[in-house]
Parts: C-alpha cells; sequence; structure tokens
C-alpha cells in the first residue's frame, strides 16, 4: 500500500511539505516518544561534530522547528536555519522568542535545500538532521551543502540509517512499520504521517551511500558514525582544500 505523504519524482517535494504541515505542532512531542528521547543526544553529537567557536559562521538546512539550529547557536555559533516548511518555522521562530535571553543567535529564513540561497564558501559548519532523506535528490542536496561550505569546514549528516545485521535490521523496521504509527495516530491523529518515515528509508540508499557521494565530492577525513547499532547514522566529512 502506498503511503499518503510519499511520492517520488517531482511530486515528492509537495507531499513532503503537505506531511509537515499536517504534524509541526506535535513535531517535537513524537520525537521525544518514537526516540526515546535519544534523539537529543544525537543531534548534540552532531553539534559536537560541528566544532563550534564563538562566532563560526553555521547553517543548519532542514532545520524544522529548530534544535539543531540552537544547539549550534549556545556553542556561540552565528547560526542560519533553513526549512521549506512554513509550518515548521513558525514553531522554530515561537522557540526562538523563547530563547532570546539566552543570547542566541539564529535566522530562520524559508528556502530549498536543494537550490541554497548563498555564495559558495559561506559556512564553516553544515548541518542536517532528519532532513536530507525527504528531498527529491539527496544527492543534489550534498552538493549544495559542500558548495556553500568553506574549504576546511565540516558537514555533518544526522538520519535514519539501515542496520548492517539483518536481524536488528528486520526488528528496527518492524518497530517502524508497527510502533511508530501508532504514536502518530495517538498523538497526531494521522498513523500515515509517521508511517512515512519506514516508506521513505525503503527508497533512501543511507549512510554507506551518503559517505560514498562525500567522498565522490572529494571530502576529507569522510566517517560514518552508526547509533543504536545503524538505525540512526552520522555522516561526517570535511569540504576539500
Amino acid at each position: 500500500m502506498s503511503n499518503t505523504y510519499y511520492a517520488p519524482g517531482e511530486a515528492r517535494a509537495t507531499k513532503v511539505n503537505d506531511l509537515f504541515a499536517r504534524i509541526a505542532r506535535r513535531y517535537d512531542l513524537i520525537n521525544d516518544l518514537q526516540s526515546f528521547g535519544l534523539h537529543r543526544s544525537w543531534k548534540r553529537r552532531v553539534v559536537d561534530l560541528a566544532r563550534i567557536v564563538p562566532g563560526t559562521p553555521a547553517l543548519d538546512i532542514c532545520c524544522g522547528t529548530g534544535d539543531i539550529s540552537f544547539a549550534l547557536a549556545q556553542r556561540g555559533a552565528q547560526v542560519t536555519g533553513l526549512d521549506f516548511s512554513a509550518q515548521m518555522l513558525e514553531v522554530a521562530a515561537v522557540r526562538l522568542q523563547r530563547l532570546k535571553t539566552s543570547g542566541a543567535t539564529v535566522k530562520f529564513l524559508q528556502g530549498d535545500a536543494q537550490q541554497l540561497p548563498f555564495v559558495d564558501n559561506s559556512f564553516e559548519a553544515v548541518t542536517v538532521g532528519y532532513g536530507l532523506r525527504n528531498l527529491t535528490s539527496w544527492q543534489r542536496g550534498l552538493e549544495e551543502m559542500n558548495r556553500v561550505t568553506k574549504p576546511g569546514g565540516r558537514m555533518v549528516v544526522l538520519d535514519f540509517g539501515k542496520p548492517p545485521n539483518a536481524l536488528w535490521r528486520a526488528l528496527y523496521f518492524t518497530h517502524l512499520k508497527m510502533s511508530v504509527p501508532l504514536i502518530g495516530l495517538l498523538f497526531c491523529g494521522d498513523a500515515s504521517a509517521y508511517a512515512y518515515i519506514l516508506e521513505s528509508l525503503k527508497h533512501y540508499p543511507a549512510q554507506l551511500a551518503v559517505a560514498d557521494k562525500m567522498r565522490e565530492l572529494k571530502m576529507a577525513n569522510v566517517r560514518v558514525i552508526n547509533l543504536l547499532g545503524g538505525a540512526m547514522a552520522i555522516n561526517y566529512g570535511e569540504k576539500a582544500g
């Protein structure tokens, strides 16, 4: 059975936009529930790898409600968060107002991760959390991230992965098929919105292919960091130069 929110090709962006418009208000709560709160530590790992010092210009694409953007800012980065979903950015803007007293420096923009509105070599750190998999072309997304990263800058990608162990992969996919949509139904009123995760993952080549693409882009120090036995993964690379 096809998923309401998944479509290949050019229809992909419209479907994904519909998805995030539907779940924006409950996005943070359901992230906590489906990951048992672990997504917070994984995002901290992303920020650690970005190696932020005060004043670092950083870009967080597919920023959603701003978790990684705010964490980068709290380390002292000058952060731009970009997302194509107006509803997700509305939630991020509310969160930003609450954090203003902490001195967080974040600017949010609506835009396309496959056509970033920045000149080449603009940022020392470029991150994406749970967004690359949702692009019409994840390859194009990586190319754009690489383009706007300064030579020697860091690119860090966090997303759902495909565990190498067949038994663990089967158990994990069963969780995504059964438990996660149930959480979506109970707390968002839409099981299909969270059944989308497994459907999108089936069409996403995951961490090893992302690493291969980074190498194709001539990135240095390319690494794959598997989390939960590869159920989640961080891809890391540094722009040549």
